[in-house]
């Protein structure tokens, strides 16, 4: 199962059975820009697509459907002038305003690289006191809020993203071997190793 390609994994993932749709929907947001774009070049008819269209609405199917199709640089690179106008735009967005302007959240965590998101997270945190995180609780909520605060997430420390989703599927009685299945699929021939390595750290 590790090696399938893009779109059988895709189909594979969506036939996984959960009860819970809103963590499958937040799947694509854990996927790297390469990714979303080798299947859309060539398996255009994913049922990603679909799955997302039919399930959501509202501002969670614009930053859904937005992620899956804009493309991103993904390298380290991070242009620190941008980054910290960002921060800016965002604040701006949000918590200095009455009243949230969705479109600029969905337009920079959608449009900016992993990298960039966390250099965004580091200087929100040096310039308003708190984190990127509590300021999208506190201005979002609902499945949107789950959408961004999950990019966010991803884009600081994606194994430490991961490794927690482990732990919360193997906590308890019993375990949830629906998200095993997930992470194995998703991140196997990505991070998997540094994931186990950040799980093992507790």
């Amino acid at each position: 199962m590790a090696t399938l390609a893009p779109s059988p994994r895709d189909d594979a993932i969506q036939s996984v059975p959960t009860s819970n749709k809103n963590t499958k929907l937040r799947i694509p947001l854990t996927f790297s820009n390469a990714y979303l774009l080798w299947t859309r070049c060539y398996h255009p008819h994913s049922k990603f697509g679909l799955h997302l269209e039919t399930n959501t609405s509202g501002d969670h199917k614009k930053i859904l459907l937005a992620y899956v199709t804009t493309p991103r640089h993904e390298g380290p690179e991070v242009n620190r002038e941008m980054a910290e106008k960002d921060t800016k735009v965002l604040y701006k967005a949000g918590e200095k305003r009455l009243g949230t302007d969705e479109k600029t959240f969905v337009q920079i965590f959608s449009e900016r690289s992993a990298a960039h998101l966390a250099a965004i997270t580091s200087y929100y945190h040096s310039m308003y006191g708190h984190s990127l995180k509590k300021a999208v609780k506190k201005e979002t909520s609902g499945n949107f809020a789950l959408a961004l605060l999950t990019i966010v997430q991803c884009a600081e420390n994606p194994a430490k993203y991961f490794a927690k989703v482990l732990r919360k599927a193997m906590k308890g009685l019993g375990t949830d071997d629906t998200k095993l299945i997930r992470v194995i699929l998703t991140r196997a021939e990505i991070d998997l190793q540094y994931i186990k390595a950040e799980y093992l750290k507790k």
